[in-house]
Parts: C-alpha cells; sequence; structure tokens
C-alpha cells in the first residue's frame, strides 16, 4: 500500500557507469541513505532520503532483496516524468515500452513538475 499523504518531496533521476553488479550497487546505495540519516521507520512511508534502482542496463533481477526494474516505476508518475527527461527512448527490459510511453499512459493525478540540468 502506498503512503500518499505525505510531505513534498524531491524527486530526481540520474544515469551513471558502475563496475559494481547490482546488488553490491545496493549495498553502496543502503550505505549512503543511512549516512544521510534514513531511518526506515514506516514500510513506504515518509524518509529523508530514497535512493532506488530503477533499472541496471537490460538487466532483470528478481532476489529476495532486490527487483530490477524497479517493481513499481510504471505506475509512478513521480519517477517516470524525471527518468524520461533523461532517457526517454529507454525501454523498460520487461513491459517492452519506452520509459516515455510509460508515462505518457498514466493518469495525471498527482501534479509532478519537471526541469532537467546536469551537474558537469
Amino acid at each position: 500500500m502506498e503512503v500518499t499523504q505525505q510531505p513534498w518531496f524531491l524527486n530526481c533521476a540520474l544515469a551513471l557507469e558502475t563496475e559494481l553488479m547490482p546488488k553490491q550497487l545496493l549495498k553502496a546505495i543502503l550505505g549512503i541513505e543511512q549516512e544521510m540519516g534514513r531511518r526506515r521507520t514506516q514500510h513506504k512511508g515518509p524518509r529523508s532520503i530514497d535512493i532506488d534502482i530503477l533499472l541496471f542496463g537490460n538487466s532483470v533481477v528478481d532476489t529476495a532483496g532486490l527487483t530490477i526494474p524497479h517493481p513499481a516505476m510504471h505506475e509512478r508518475r513521480f519517477v517516470l516524468v524525471p527518468l524520461a527527461e533523461i532517457a526517454p527512448a529507454v525501454r523498460h527490459p520487461v513491459l517492452k515500452k519506452t520509459i516515455s510511453e510509460l508515462r505518457d499512459a498514466l493518469p495525471a493525478k498527482f501534479q509532478v513538475s519537471g526541469s532537467k540540468f546536469r551537474i558537469p
């Protein structure tokens, strides 16, 4: 169940290159979240930071602690709007639709604004 009664939050998407394998990347991400004060007190509840692995190239991972592609990304406008700004033509490896197609298929029931910028 999604918790939608939350304060506004910043959501962004980024692309990166890594030599880490998916589980190694997840471990590094969880460490970053913890260093930034993330405490997991309520499942899907408000949080200070939340870093997700949405895609990992064309890989499909389904283990107890990690699912890639992210299992709910295609249902979340707040994920697909920023992701479509940086990777509109990338295809979801399971659904076989582009990120733009997934975004455009969602109803516009939540307000999401996008703004592209680059970090040098």
